[in-house]
């Protein structure tokens, strides 16, 4: 093995999480490589165009929203240690979003009270015990490292007793987070709890791509390196520490410090000494499509004045791989237009629909028949979502219609290579970032951060805790 340059880290992947801690490394006066497979910066979050149109990757809002007067939150320290003007991401608050199920609905808005209220008119008996809830999960320790062996069902029931509430608490955390079918633990489930609903949803006015700008821009301006079109192909391990990175070139580069955001199944595939199908069982099993509508009037205008739909027909949420190729029982819709973008208006108008999808049965169809099923399920996802807004007439809805995509979980796979098209990755994650190697460490979806915010916050925590003292 011939080295061509050695670097302080590594940095596999150029998502949030990777960009994050490439910002904070280069901060630092570290030499620093950011490897990425593709030719677009972003990862599950990025955005892509079709004819001049660009639409977002994966983003519906980003979490973790709070004013600028609120301290000590997760936001507030991506800032400060990315060294990133809060004016920059153009940050614009949700409206209004809803829980939907049948015959009842929650709202909420980036104030919890609203949410709290919204249980005690609708679950009059269960108030106190919401309060009690959220008294708990104000005091939980979100920063423990170790594994949690604590079920969020378990954490709710001890002040919930109304399953219907607890599906309709636990169905915004899922969808926005949970590798894990039917529940979470109790630690992601606090964190993707204050995230959602102690703090709140926001979006830039142009989407993603504004994220992305101010990410790159900070790497580059800090003197970070960043070579697209660069997969890695093996990881050489020697004496129990990562000795070489082979890309897919065949250039082999050093350095201190490995951290990779392709997934913890995933980089352990890539280890030299590893068996090429290590750790099948640590697959994800969830994964999703998502349909994209556009229109050239606003959503309000039909009458879907909601910004984000938390929906589900069922008598209990099943938040689990679907038995079929999709599962239109739940999902999300989000409507970007109905973000408070103040007097700014999007041209366009957008509706976005996500349910749970099969992997296994997606990947296995033949081209024809895939684009066929395509079709088909974007139909049958728009009708079930539209059962939870206000009635439209689909003539007109037709006639506002100016195009439409759709991901499936084959393009999860193409464009992230995630085995199984697993969004969120393995269901158990690593929260202190080690793996069996000395200077190898996971960053990003299996670190267990999840959503924009938690991506960065997952980068800057590895960089700080392993690739700042590893460096040294």
């Amino acid at each position: 093995m011939t080295a061509s340059s050695h670097y302080d880290a590594v940095i596999i992947g150029a998502g949030m999480s990777g960009l994050a801690a490439g910002i904070r490394l280069a901060h630092f006066g570290k030499r620093v490589v950011i490897l990425e497979r593709h030719n677009v910066i972003g990862g599950l979050n990025s955005f892509y165009s079709i004819d001049g149109r660009k639409f977002d990757v994966g983003l519906h809002a980003m979490t973790n929203f709070v004013p600028p007067d609120v301290k000590g939150t997760p936001l507030g320290k991506i800032l400060r240690q990315l060294r990133i003007d809060r004016n920059e991401l153009d940050l614009c608050p949700q409206r209004r979003s809803f829980v939907r199920f049948p015959g009842i609905e929650l709202a909420l808005t980036n104030d919890i009270a609203v949410f709290e209220s919204e249980i005690a008119r609708a679950f009059p008996k269960q108030a106190d015990g919401f309060r009690a809830l959220l008294a708990d999960i104000r005091a939980f320790d979100d920063t423990a490292t170790e594994p949690c062996t604590l079920m969020s069902r378990e954490l709710i029931r001890r002040r919930i007793s109304d399953p219907l509430l607890e599906d309709m608490i636990l169905c915004p955390v899922l969808y926005y987070g949970s590798a894990q079918e039917r529940d979470v633990d109790a630690l992601q489930f606090v964190i993707m709890f204050k995230s959602i609903f102690l703090e709140g949803f926001a979006r830039p006015f142009d989407g993603v791509r504004v994220v992305l700008r101010v990410l790159a821009d900070r790497y580059r301006s800090s003197g970070g390196e960043r070579r697209m079109k660069s997969g890695v192909s093996r990881l050489f391990v020697e004496g129990g520490r990562v000795s070489g990175v082979e890309l897919e070139s065949g250039e082999t580069l050093t350095a201190d410090v490995v951290l990779s955001s392709a997934g913890a199944v995933e980089t352990m595939r890539l280890c030299s000494d590893q068996p090429a199908q290590t750790r099948e069982e640590g697959v994800g099993r969830l994964s999703f499509i998502e349909t994209i509508q556009v229109l050239n009037i606003q959503p309000a205008e039909l009458g879907w004045n909601e910004t984000i739909v938390f929906f589900n027909d069922s008598d209990c949420l099943q938040y689990e791989r679907p038995a079929g190729q999709v599962d239109v029982r739940s999902g999300v819709i989000c409507m970007p237009n109905n973000f408070d973008f103040g007097d700014r208006r999007m041209e366009e108008g957008m509706v976005r629909v996500t349910c749970l999808a099969n992997y296994d049965l997606w990947h296995a169809l033949p081209d024809p028949e895939y684009r066929e099923n395509k079709a088909h399920w974007f139909a049958e996802a728009a009708r079930s979502a539209q059962r939870f807004l206000a009635p439209v007439d689909q003539r007109r809805l037709a006639a506002a219609t100016l195009t439409t995509d759709m991901f499936t979980p084959r393009t999860i796979t193409t464009f992230t290579s995630h085995l199984a098209g697993a969004i969120y990755g393995a269901p158990e994650k690593i929260r202190d970032g080690r793996t069996p190697y000395s200077n190898l460490f996971i960053c990003g979806t299996d670190q267990g951060y999840l959503g924009i915010i938690g991506a960065m916050l997952s980068g800057i925590t590895i960089a700080n805790q392993h690739g700042l003292k590893a460096a040294r």
